[in-house]
């Protein structure tokens, strides 16, 4: 059988699996017996890597079938600094799974900065998970979080953009109505404070969120950077998500996320 290598982003863990994506999402999220759920988001990792400190040689003797035949599911070779030890160009598909286990493939592309000005909300998460606000790009926002010269900084990150509509350019006074996040006045003052007089980039909203993501609140997709680069894997539009991944996007609007 076909040993898979994935790298899962909630949490952090590199595991192999018999697995096709799709079914491994599925597993990974709901389980075998269909008892427990949580969402679940991972790569595809390049079956040839090569990394002494992640064990791959390990993969194929210990990723093997079950007596009965039957595919192996999982076989962890790691659950501590997966992430940064995987190189960007290792990294295949990105997988987003509901927490009924429905699973959307994204593919990589070219990341071309937005023309627009404004501020931006970011959901780190993974190795760490606060949401941030920041003056910076998301590709700024990679390079400055990598920056090992900074007093916080981390190896590699995995984070997503999240819609802050019309708080993006006036936080005092723009509609949020539309926006499901909690505390939206604290929200306001992290903005107001970064557009008018907070010297730093970037002003931490909330220190202890859950690094699963609300999927509708998504800006433009997810991105994985650090010291050598950023890679990008755009969301569909909203006209795709209605039409070509329509079942996968009615369980995630319908996913609830504490």
């Amino acid at each position: 059988m076909k040993v898979n290598l994935y790298l899962s982003v909630i949490p952090e863990a590199l595991i192999a699996s018999h697995l096709a994506p799709a079914e491994f999402g599925n597993y990974y999220a709901v389980g075998s017996q269909k008892r427990s759920r949580g969402q679940a988001i991972f790569f595809e990792v390049d079956p040839a890597l090569q990394c002494d400190f992640l064990r791959l040689a390990e993969a194929r003797k210990r990723c093997i079938p079950h007596e009965d035949g039957s595919p192996r599911r999982s076989s962890y070779l790691a659950i501590y600094r997966a992430l940064e030890h995987v190189p960007l160009a290792a990294l295949g598909k990105l997988h987003l799974t509901t927490d009924d286990g429905r699973v959307l493939g994204l593919e990589a592309a070219p990341y071309v900065p937005a023309a627009a000005e404004g501020l931006h909300l970011y959901q780190e998460i993974c190795p760490v998970t606060p949401r941030v606000a920041s003056k910076l790009a998301p590709h700024e926002f990679a390079a400055y979080i990598t920056d090992r010269t900074n007093p916080v900084s981390v190896e590699k990150i995995v984070f997503t953009e999240l819609r802050l509509e019309a708080l993006a350019t006036d936080p005092e006074k723009g509609d949020a109505s539309n926006l499901p996040y909690a505390n939206l006045d604290h929200l306001r003052d992290c903005l107001k404070e970064l557009r008018n007089r907070y010297a730093k980039p970037t002003k931490v909203v909330a220190r202890d969120t859950s690094a699963a993501i609300l999927y509708r609140t998504v800006l433009g997709g997810f991105y994985v950077g650090d010291r050598t680069g950023l890679r990008y894997y755009p969301m569909p539009t909203r006209e795709q998500l209605d039409n070509e991944y329509h079942v996968w996007w009615r369980s995630a609007l319908t996913t609830w996320v504490a």
